[in-house]
Parts: C-alpha cells; structure tokens; sequence
C-alpha cells in the first residue's frame, strides 16, 4: 500500500470514526440539536426510539472498524454505515431541506467510502476460491 494511500486511509477512517461515535453518543443520551439529535431526527420524522437503534449500531460499527481483525464484520460495518448516511442523505431530500442539512451526512458517507476503499488488505475478507470435485 503506497504512503500517500496508506495517510488518507487512517484519516478518512478516523474522522468517519469521530463521526460516527460521536453523533451516536449523542443518539443514545438523546442531545436535542445537532445533526443527528432528537430535534433533526423529530423534523424528519422518525421516533424517538429509532435514536437509540443508530446510536448502537454506530458505537458497535466505530468498534468494528478500528480493530485489526474481523474482516467480515468490517464489512457489514461499512455497508451499515453506508446505508445509515444514504438513508439520511435520502431523508433530508424527502422533506426538501436545504443542501446544508445533507453536508453532514454526505461527508460521512464520503468518509466511509473512501476509509472503505483504501483499506489495507490486513483488514480485507481473503476469498479463497472453492476446490470442485469431480
């Protein structure tokens, strides 16, 4: 893995990971503003307890990611991940909110993409083709 690569790994990684851990913190002691608190999540329509299901899983999904091992559940992190911003992404444009409501979680999805992306092979799922028996 080259240099460069290898630097904008661990830094989309762990600006996705400050990201993640903090707005699910905050889901969890359910913080009224900011992007991922009780008053954005209300505005689009989602309730309560919906907050603490994504506050979870992103704790659980940060825990994943920075471990050295479990490539498979890396995987299902960063897909998790994924599908949490498009949906966010996808609910701000549903109520037609204005592009600075959707930085927040288009920056995040950037993030996981590009930490996705550039992962070493160290944290990849090694597929080893199956033998055929005749």
């Amino acid at each position: 893995m080259k240099k460069a690569n290898k630097i904008i790994y661990w830094m989309a990684t762990l600006w996705l990971s400050l990201g993640m851990f903090a707005t699910g913190l905050g889901q969890i002691l359910r913080v009224k503003t900011g992007p991922a608190g009780v008053d954005s999540l209300t505005h689009l329509g989602y309730p309560l307890y919906f907050l603490t299901l994504l506050g979870i899983a992103k704790i659980l999904g940060v825990v994943v990611i920075l471990s050295p091992k479990l490539p498979l559940l890396k995987e299902w992190s960063y897909a998790g991940f994924t599908f949490m911003m498009l949906g966010a992404l996808y609910s701000h444009l549903a109520i037609d909110a204005s592009f600075v409501a959707i930085i927040p979680a288009l920056w995040l999805l950037i993030l996981a993409l590009t930490s996705w992306w550039l992962r070493p092979s160290s944290r990849r799922i090694s597929w080893q083709p199956m033998a055929v028996h005749a």
